[in-house]
């Protein structure tokens, strides 16, 4: 496959011992959706600001559409777009001078400027609002105006940072439509997102991430056909016994059909082949053993257990606020 990123042993340091990046090595294909997965201060957003020129590498090689990192940055920015986790829409301007703004950055010719911003208005929904205010809209219009203005000169590789974060479920679907519009029209497109859903849907390939090291990749249902599994989840009652998970995991290894146990912050994961059919066993052993069980249940992998998996804790979603609002000034701006 022709591959438009390429990254090899990437590494990025904070300070002589933070490694935000530790050594990571993967490819982006040209005409995919790849997923970067992982938990907040994995390294997904300081991967994806050296990749767009943004933040300076420690170390390693990364080239774009074949342009080295290093050599010319300023022929990379040119045929990428970037939408970061934090809106920058400027709010005293309307939809439509947000773009035109950045036509002008991108020093589009008038006549096209115009095509192309009614064209993008109209597919991200916005064009009865296109002459409002930005600090009228709502947190998804803002998100999907955010959005219009990476896309505005047509790069062929779109970066987004979480871009649902801070969305209600139904605006969170409807940005997952866009995107994939967006890749069906020919984008390249490189997401990063903490949300496993998300990954699962969009993603045609992806990386796990976690502490700056990248823990698992491959297409999702390759990565959970690997656990090759049911997994069962449970929650036991310790009542204060530091023991009682360590005996619980002793038992379970032992019944037929575990492949593996693995603890993690909640409880204890249990793959097994025919998972339905062991439950019963699992309850009536450890009832024996006298440990008994707060929570259990049974499911097909994910990609959270997944990550469990190679990690020993659950990938948590760390909900944020509401969209912050950041304008480019505090003054209102004359109209355009």
């Amino acid at each position: 496959m022709d591959n438009i990123v390429e990254v090899k042993d990437l590494t990025r340091l904070f300070d002589p011992d933070i490694r935000a990046v530790d050594g990571i090595t993967f490819h982006v294909e040209r005409g995919e959706v790849f997923g970067f997965l992982g938990p907040n201060g994995a390294g997904k957003s300081t991967t994806i600001k050296i990749l767009t020129t943004l933040l300076q590498k420690t170390a390693g090689k990364v080239t774009v559409d074949g342009i080295d990192l290093e050599e010319d940055p300023a022929a990379i920015r040119k045929i990428i777009g970037y939408a970061s986790q934090e809106v920058s829409v400027d709010d005293d301007l309307t939809g439509r001078e947000n773009l035109r703004l950045q036509c002008m950055f991108h020093h589009l010719h008038k006549t096209d400027s115009e095509r192309r911003i009614n064209e993008i208005l109209t597919v991200t929904g916005l064009e009865e609002a296109a002459d409002r205010r930005a600090g009228t809209y709502s947190g998804g219009m803002r998100k999907r105006l955010d959005l219009a203005t990476a896309i505005i000169t047509r790069p062929k590789l779109l970066f987004l940072d979480e871009p649902t974060t801070g969305l209600d479920p139904q605006n969170r679907v409807a940005m997952w439509e866009y995107i994939q519009n967006l890749n069906k029209e020919g984008a390249t497109i490189f997401l990063t997102t903490q949300y496993m859903e998300e990954a699962d849907r969009l993603a045609d390939r992806l990386c796990i991430v976690d502490r700056g090291k990248i823990v698992a990749e491959g297409t999702p249902a390759t990565l959970k056909a690997e656990i090759g599994a049911d997994v069962v989840e449970l929650a036991l009652k310790e009542n204060g016994e530091s023991t009682v998970r360590e005996r619980a995991r002793g038992i379970l290894a032992r019944l037929p059909g575990v492949q593996e146990t693995k603890d993690y912050d909640g409880g204890i994961m249990v793959f097994a082949k025919n998972g339905p059919s062991l439950v019963p066993e699992i309850v009536r052993s450890l009832d024996a053993a006298n440990v008994h069980i707060a929570q259990l249940a049974l499911s097909s992998p994910t990609l959270d257990d997944v990550f469990v998996k190679h990690t020993g804790r659950k990938l948590r979603v760390e909900e944020v606020k509401p969209m912050s609002r950041m304008p480019f000034g505090g003054r209102r701006r004359r109209r355009m």
